[in-house]
Formats: structure tokens, sequence, C-alpha cells
């Protein structure tokens, strides 16, 4: 970058901000988020497991790619955690009935039992503490500008991918 113009610089060091503010609120989610569920046994990953699972639409069992993808995560990654929650009971992995080498990962009744009655009222009660101060106008503003970067870095990783596949 050649002699950027002082709008770039601050458009750069705004953007540096933002994305080391980011980063802080992973980790503070991760580090709070499982504080605030630890007793009922969950990590905030599994959090997002039992959260994904819980969606109507998912009942019946969702394939794990399915999941991996719903989730942002590599199936590697998704793979270990899924084994610890289908040990700990929360989750079981069937073969699906269409195509056997795939897997379909369900909520099971104890699973449900923790997602509803244990972990639910802990999570809302996190929200409200994390959220303190937040208008809903303020969520809804804050969701849209995260839908937004989102949508933004899903271009990159596809970009990426496909520059990858390409050499």
């Amino acid at each position: 970058m050649e002699n950027p113009d002082k709008n770039t610089i601050t458009r750069m060091e705004l953007a540096n901000r933002l994305f080391f503010r980011l980063y802080q609120c992973t980790n503070m989610l991760h580090k709070t988020g499982t504080r605030a569920v630890e007793d009922e046994g969950l990590t905030t990953q599994q959090w997002a497991v039992l959260g994904a699972l819980s969606r109507p639409e998912t009942e019946l069992g969702i394939s794990v790619g399915e999941l991996a993808r719903y989730l942002m995560v590599s199936r590697q990654n998704l793979s270990g955690l899924l084994s610890r929650m289908e040990r700990d009971g929360h989750i079981k992995l069937l073969a699906d009935t269409v195509d056997r080498r795939s897997k379909l990962v369900s909520m099971t009744a104890f699973g449900r039992k923790v997602w509803k009655k244990d972990a639910q009222p802990k999570i809302l009660s996190y929200y409200e503490s994390a959220l303190k101060g937040f208008s809903v106008s303020d969520l809804s503003h804050t969701l849209h500008y995260l839908l937004k970067l989102l949508d933004n870095m899903k271009e990159v990783d596809r970009n990426t991918v496909a520059l990858e596949t390409s050499d």
C-alpha cells in the first residue's frame, strides 16, 4: 500500500481495534459462558451444539456435516466434541438410514432435560448480565452488523477455498 490516505489509515486502525475486540469477546464468551453452564457439565461449545439440536428442524437429527456447517467448525473439531457429548449422554449418534456412511446427531432425552430445565435458565441469566445496558435497538443493530460481517467473512472463506483448489 503506497502512501495510504488518512481515511485509509483511520479505517485500518479501526478495523484492527474491531477485530481485536471481537477476539477478546470470543475469549470472554468461552470463559464466562462456560462458567455459567459448568454445573450442568457443559462448555460453550457444547451449549452451541445443544442449541443447534434444539431447533425444530433438527428434532429427527442432523448429519455431522450439516451440523459442522451450521456451527461453522471443521468436522474434525466437532468430532471430539460430539464423542464427549455422546459419552456424557447429551446426544446420540446413529447411522443415517439414507446414507449409511453418514451419522445423524440428535439430542437424547437427558440432553433435552439438561438443555431446557438446567442450562436454559442459566444461559438467559448470562445473556441478561452480558447484555446489561443494551436496548432492543442496540441488540438489533449489533446483530445486523455482525451478520453483515459474517457474510463478508464467508465470502473471504469461499474465495480462499476457491484459490486453494485452483492451484
